[in-house]
């Protein structure tokens, strides 16, 4: 293991891993200027054939519909399609119109007659579907590599896990192939993979974006979640899809804000010393600790966090009754095909049936009283700032054992949907060791609009990439 060391000099762009993507307000700008789609679909198919990672997509669009479907487009105007001729993946537990949805288990597999209500609205503002991209079967894992399909090579170093369980969606941004993906966010899986692939991961407030035509991970908690390459990107994609759903009954109203437009996040509170420990290696606590260093100058005030509370909540998802959510999304396929999923994922969802009626009121009141432990944060802080996961795992290191990395990766993500919380994970400055870090920025419900403001200007702290210092 490279050891982190105090270093001077930056981070060169030309060193990057991997190439410059297009993003949105750069393709929004091509087309103003007279450039067509076509061009831009052409390229990213030509690269995904040039990548030769056939774990990225389960579906893909064959090209000449996409370029059909570009040419269908009504006259450019960003106003009205700020999406416009833009390319995008969708994990595939999403439903899009004609094309399978598997969710990782092709036994599994339908054709859907009607798009997810986030895939329409995406449509209706320009965009254009490129694929279906590979995942943690049924969403569960936060991996990335649990999949009877080849699985995603991370896009940084192909030894190392992508993360998950919307692994596909984030290398298809992470390699340029797509200026964004969605995926879904139960435990983490919007934003782990994020960090992993050194891209901006966004999760919305519950109820904000519809799942309406989502298969069900834990119902009560999934979220469509933002792979991009930008807070700015991710954040103009959100809004495009937020919005009340009558048709989704856990679709919930959230205000209309904007980052140019909210009150800037001036107190922050932070993990205490102590509770750093979880971290895996000297490398992963400098990258942290760097990212701080450029945070906390934007802010008024620091306070360091006890999250004894916000841990407990997070063991409740896994290790409590609301894995039973992940069995009633599929008992009855699980009922005439048991031996259709793969051996990790049944155990996880089979473990459903050690938990009683009886267990699951009691784990509620146990979360009701966890969640008053932890609102007393919200009136000292404006915003919780943590790693967005304390390891890196290997494959090697997920063979030797494939369920405790998948646990540590969950540290300081999954307690935020039971808790009903907003957030956006950001990529920092990198490890000393080659590898991408980033920190992970958590607010109260609604408050997506101003972690995206407060994202945004460390984007713009983080500036040219830096090594971790030790």
């Amino acid at each position: 293991m490279a050891v982190a060391r105090r270093a001077s000099f930056l981070f060169r762009a030309e060193a990057m891993p991997h190439s410059p993507s297009p993003t949105i307000a750069g393709l929004t700008k091509s087309y103003s200027e007279g450039h067509k789609p076509a061009a831009v679909i052409a390229a990213a198919y030509a690269r995904l054939a040039a990548l030769g990672d056939p774990g990225i997509f389960i579906h893909l669009v064959p090209e000449a519909d996409a370029l059909a479907a570009a040419s269908r487009l009504p006259p450019f105007d960003a106003g009205r399609y700020p999406l416009w001729g833009v390319p995008f993946a969708v994990k595939d537990n999403i439903d899009v119109a004609g094309l399978p949805t598997t969710a990782a288990c092709p036994a599994f597999a339908y054709v859907p007659e009607r798009s997810a209500t986030a895939v329409e609205k995406l449509i209706a503002a320009g965009a254009i579907v490129f694929g279906k991209t590979n995942l943690d079967q049924f969403a569960t894992g936060l991996v990335g590599v649990r999949s009877p399909f080849p699985p995603p090579r991370n896009a940084i170093d192909p030894a190392r896990v992508p993360g998950g369980s919307s692994s596909g969606s984030a290398v298809a941004v992470a390699q340029g192939i797509v200026a964004f993906a969605l995926g879904t966010d139960t435990a983490g899986s919007g934003r782990v993979p994020a960090m992993l692939n050194d891209i901006t991961g966004l999760k919305p407030s519950l109820g904000a974006v519809s799942t309406r035509g989502v298969v069900p991970a834990c119902r009560t908690l999934d979220c469509v979640s933002v792979f991009a390459h930008n807070t700015a990107d991710a954040f103009t994609v959100y809004r495009t899809m937020r919005g009340f759903d009558a048709e989704d009954a856990y679709s919930r109203a959230v205000a209309d804000d904007h980052p140019g437009a909210v009150a800037p996040i001036r107190r922050l509170g932070i993990p205490r010393r102590a509770d750093r420990l979880f971290f895996g290696d000297d490398a992963m606590a400098a990258a942290f600790a760097a990212a701080l260093d450029k945070l906390v100058p934007l802010a008024d005030q620091v306070v360091e966090m006890d999250l004894t509370p916000f841990f407990a909540v997070a063991r409740l998802l896994y290790e409590g009754p609301w894995v039973a959510e992940r069995h009633a999304a599929v008992r009855t396929f699980l009922a005439g095909q048991p031996d259709a999923v793969l051996p990790v994922t049944g155990q996880i969802i089979s473990a459903a049936g050690g938990f009683s009626a009886t267990d699951t009121f009691e784990a509620f009141y146990q979360l009701a009283a966890l969640r008053r432990a932890t609102e007393p944060a919200w009136q000292t802080i404006d915003a919780l700032v943590v790693p967005t996961a304390p390891i890196f795992p290997t494959l090697a290191d997920l063979a030797a054992d494939p369920i405790g990395p998948n646990s540590r990766l969950g540290t300081y993500t999954n307690f935020v949907n039971l808790l009903d919380l907003a957030a956006l994970a950001v990529p920092g400055p990198w490890r000393m060791d080659g590898l991408p870090a980033g920190l992970t920025l958590i607010g109260e419900r609604g408050a997506d609009a101003r972690l995206a403001e407060l994202a945004m200007r460390f984007e713009q702290a983080v500036g040219t990439r830096q090594w971790a210092a030790a």
